[in-house]
């Protein structure tokens, strides 16, 4: 089973893509939108120093931005 994380906001196309592109594979994941949890966001640049999203976590691995191929190497 795979622990997937996508963290995004309302606004944002590219998270939109990775959301509709694990649909597509039938992973399921966990989505946190930082623009409705401020806490979540703090935690998430401390973690990685990055404020754009998407960024998704993948069994313990990020992917930043909407990038397919890096987050399929890291799905079991």
């Amino acid at each position: 089973m795979n622990d997937i994380t996508v963290y995004t906001t309302d606004t944002c196309p590219y998270c939109t893509m990775m959301t509709r592109f694990l649909d597509a594979q039938g992973l399921p994941y966990k989505e946190v939108n930082v623009q409705r949890d401020p806490i979540a966001a703090q935690r998430l640049i401390m973690e990685t120093g990055q404020m754009g999203v998407p960024q998704t976590k993948v069994n313990g691995h990020w992917i930043i931005g909407f990038d397919p191929q890096g987050l399929m190497q890291y799905v079991k």
